[in-house]
């Protein structure tokens, strides 16, 4: 499998995760979304993903599955063992609804794209941004932090869905210096998690990419 993906792309970030966590191996196709004017947006990317965005995953036959959560989706069908989602319905359902405010809520509006159209088309300036930035991951974690079960994660004591979505939403909102004293539990299920190999190896900084 190919991962085409960006070392600070929060949803390839995802990807990693699930791909570490579920040991498929995979080749990293770095696409830096900044140098060159955005490398996502060169045709010869735009044949593999017309969305122009990362990740993207190229499966050994060369059929391109594109979006994070279809992507990992497809992976917990496909390598069902170890699970990402818990094996009830109800559990599940709580399980998703946390990745989608991740995954649905907060990392659209705190994308490159919409950051960028603010500034741009919208000539916000950098502190402007940073309070969108900033506004948003506020919102979504404090609904998470009251929705995340008891430890050591976001889930209980197994590894979901959840965790997945949440640790690279964490590590962005670090990197913008959001304040999180307010997040005990989604700091410390991002710190269990963030001891485990699969999560360490999917770190930014641990890509082949990373500057």
């Amino acid at each position: 499998m190919k991962l085409y993906s960006y070392f600070r792309s929060s949803a390839a970030y995802r990807v990693r995760i699930a791909l570490n966590f579920k040991d498929v191996a995979y080749e990293t196709v770095p696409i830096h979304l900044q140098k060159d004017g955005g490398r996502h947006k060169s045709a010869e990317y735009r044949a593999v993903n017309p969305q122009m965005r990362v990740p993207a995953l190229e499966l050994p036959g060369g059929e391109v599955l594109v979006q994070s959560l279809a992507i990992i989706n497809y992976l917990e069908e496909t390598f069902p063992e170890p699970a990402l989602l818990p094996p009830d319905a109800r559990s599940r359902a709580h399980v998703r609804a946390i990745a989608d405010i991740v995954a649905c809520d907060i990392h659209p509006l705190d994308n490159l794209a919409p950051l960028n159209y603010l500034r741009d088309p919208l000539k916000q300036d950098q502190a402007a941004v940073r309070g969108w930035y900033h506004h948003w991951i506020l919102e979504g974690f404090a609904a998470i932090e009251a929705l995340i079960k008891p430890g050591p994660y976001a889930f209980g004591p197994a590894v979901t869905l959840a965790d997945v979505c949440l640790v690279p939403q964490v590590a962005n909102a670090k990197r913008f210096k959001v304040p999180l004293d307010a997040f005990p539990k989604i700091i410390a299920a991002e710190e269990a998690c963030q001891e485990l190999p699969a999560f360490d190896k999917a770190r930014p900084e641990n890509q082949p990419d990373a500057e």
